[in-house]
C-alpha cells in the first residue's frame, strides 16, 4: 500500500516516539487518516500509536478536536490557525504528549488563487512546548501525489519535534 522509503520513515518515527516514551495522536484531514493508517500498519505501533482523528468537515473539526468555528469561518479550514488548532485540540481530546495535523487542498478541485491544490498546513503540538507549524506548496501533482507528500511531511515534523523538541519547523 505504501512505498518502501515510507515505510522506513514511519518505522524510525515509532523508533523514535517509543525512545521518547512518548503517545502520538493525528488530526487529518485532507489525508484522510493515512498518517495513522500508514503508521499502524507496522507491528508494535500501538505502544505509541494512541489514536487519530479524521476530521475531514469543518464540523468535525470543532467537534472532536474543539477547534472554534468562528476560526474556521475566518481563516478557512486549509490555515495555519486551524492546523495549530487541531494538533492542540487532539492533545487536549486524547491521551497522547505529541500530535500532528494536516490539513490542506489536495484537488483536483476545491482550489483557489490564496489557496491552490497542493497547499497544505501541518502543525505538531507536545506537551508544555511551542506548537510548531510548516505550510507546504506541493503544487497539483495529482491527489494521491499531494497526500503521500503531507504523510511524508508529517513524519518529519513528528521526528523533528521529538528529537529537537521543535527543530526545523517553526
Amino acid at each position: 500500500m505504501f512505498d518502501r522509503q515510507l515505510i522506513i520513515e514511519a518505522k524510525d518515527t515509532l523508533d523514535m516516539l517509543r525512545d521518547g516514551r512518548l503517545m502520538l495522536a493525528t488530526a487529518e484531514s485532507c489525508t484522510g487518516g493515512l498518517v495513522a493508517g500508514l503508521l499502524t500498519s507496522i507491528a508494535g505501533s500501538s505502544a505509541v500509536v494512541e489514536r487519530g482523528f479524521v476530521t475531514y468537515s469543518n464540523e468535525a473539526k470543532a467537534e472532536m478536536l474543539g477547534v472554534p468555528m468562528a476560526l474556521i469561518e475566518q481563516h478557512g479550514a486549509v490555515s495555519e490557525q486551524v492546523a495549530r488548532e487541531m494538533a492542540e485540540g487532539a492533545l487536549r481530546h486524547s491521551r497522547a504528549q505529541i500530535a500532528v495535523s494536516v490539513t490542506g487542498v489536495a484537488g483536483p478541485g476545491g482550489g483557489s488563487k490564496e489557496k491552490p491544490v497542493g497547499l497544505v498546513h501541518f502543525a505538531c503540538a507536545r506537551k508544555d512546548m511551542v506548537t510548531h507549524h510548516v505550510r507546504m506548496e506541493y503544487g497539483d501533482l495529482g491527489r494521491d501525489e499531494i497526500r503521500l507528500a503531507a504523510v511524508d511531511t508529517a513524519l518529519a515534523m513528528i521526528r523533528s519535534q521529538v528529537s529537537t523538541g521543535g527543530g526545523m519547523y517553526t
